[in-house]
């Protein structure tokens, strides 16, 4: 008994050793697969007494991968994401490819710049102010907290700079000049904001001051977002080259625009970061490859370096799984509407813009068309007025309305001739 019990009590340590090596690590790929970066611990390994493998293949490595994209918080729509909101839309189709939450109300943040710089791209437009214009900077103004472009108090600033510090610098102060400048007081252009954003289609949406800056009552979503992302682009298409500056030196002062994907995702100009401390990190960011454009805005990442990545990834995610098809070109004709009593019996009916349909990376998608107007279409008709609309309807059911415009001038017959085709038409209508 006296040998035996060292013995065996030798024999256990073993057995208690061998299986501790074989379970560490495998409990370590576990943890490596669930969360790349867990916060929990994970057993302690034994000393390593055999270097473990390196031949590994590359498509495990794909397995890991794909198996970390299936643990992501899933999206109504679309692949999941860290987001808490995100939302992708190619607008020439007006097709939604990603929706997590797109419509739950969330803090704008600097994102509420988009309006600030909105109003001030119609003024420009309207000839009201010009670049070179000067608004001057107040003690509100120069007072304001994060993100500055720090303008000086009493100096009188140019609209050009003023945009350029509200979209390169995310400057807080240079939104309170703006406001105060076109509206005499920051409220006020708070107001005009959310009036402007309502017309626009921002149903969701209210503004309390220019800059985002947190404020009780202050309310967007991602899908408001990107209505008003959308329209800064086709509405102002030269003033929005600003917004793919990305960096700018104001007062001596270099600042790098906080739009990583200016610099790391091909065919990105634009537009707008942000956050808060109860919002996250957010951005609403477009990009255009072979003339096809993506805006995404998502809302409520952890850090600055993690809402570059996601957005990225989202970004390329939506180029690389789905592609447009044009179904018409601008200017193809349609249809061809009768007209009555005209110089020509029949007008081309055309889209003004070109009409695509997304779908699928490698698959083919085929609309039913259906021209809708009230003929014959009485003359004279000045081109370019809208006269019907093409209805195409998609093999899931969705349906998309794009109007329908005159080709040509068509002008009215003359009096003969007004009075023989009314002739010919009471007389022999009844046969056609």
């Amino acid at each position: 008994m006296l040998v035996s019990w060292p013995i065996d009590r030798l024999r256990l340590f073993v057995v208690l050793v061998a299986a501790a090596a074989l379970a560490g690590p495998s409990l370590d790929a576990v943890a490596q697969q669930a969360d790349p970066a867990p916060k929990r611990q994970t057993p302690q390994k034994p000393p390593p007494a055999k270097p473990r493998a390196t031949t590994t293949a590359p498509k495990p490595a794909a397995k890991t991968e794909a198996a970390k994209t299936e643990v992501l918080p899933p999206s109504q729509i679309g692949i999941g994401t860290l987001a808490k909101q995100a939302f992708m839309v190619d607008p020439q189709s007006s097709t939604v490819l990603l929706f997590k939450d797109a419509d739950k109300p969330m803090h704008p943040s600097s994102m509420a710049k988009l309006m600030t710089i909105y109003i001030l791209f119609e003024e420009l437009s309207a000839g009201r102010v010009k670049l070179d214009t000067r608004f001057r900077v107040s003690e509100r103004a120069r007072n304001m907290g994060g993100s500055r472009m720090f303008v000086e108090l009493g100096s009188e600033v140019t609209v050009e700079d003023l945009i350029k510090g509200m979209i390169v610098l995310s400057g807080n102060d240079a939104c309170v000049v703006v406001a105060e400048g076109l509206s005499g007081n920051e409220d006020s252009f708070a107001e005009r904001m959310t009036r402007r954003g309502q017309e626009l289609g921002m149903t969701a949406t209210v503004f309390k001051n220019a800059s985002g800056w947190p404020a009780d009552g202050q309310w967007t979503t991602a899908r408001d977002l990107a209505v008003v992302a959308w329209r800064t682009i086709e509405d102002f298409p030269k003033l929005y080259r600003y917004y793919a500056e990305t960096n700018w030196t104001y007062n001596n002062i270099k600042q790098e625009n906080r739009n990583r994907l200016l610099k790391i995702t091909p065919g990105t100009d634009g537009l707008k970061t942000g956050h808060t401390e109860e919002g996250g990190f957010g951005q609403a960011t477009s990009a255009v490859r072979d003339g096809r454009r993506l805006i995404l805005v998502v809302n409520g990442l952890g850090s600055m370096a993690e809402r570059a990545q996601e957005t990225a990834r989202l970004m390329e995610w939506g180029f690389r799984e789905s592609t447009n098809t044009t179904v018409f070109r601008a200017g193809d004709a349609v249809v061809e509407a009768p007209v009555w009593l005209g110089a020509q019996d029949k007008v081309p009916l055309v889209v003004a813009r070109a009409v695509q349909i997304t779908a699928p990376t490698g698959q083919t998608v085929t609309p039913r068309v259906v021209a809708r107007y009230d003929g014959p279409l009485p003359a004279p008709i000045v081109k370019g007025t809208k006269l019907g609309t093409a209805t195409l309807t998609l093999p899931d059911g969705k349906v998309v309305e794009y109007p329908l415009e005159a080709a040509v001038d068509v002008p009215r017959m003359g009096v003969v001739g007004r009075l023989t085709a009314l002739i010919h038409h009471y007389l022999f209508g009844w046969l056609s």
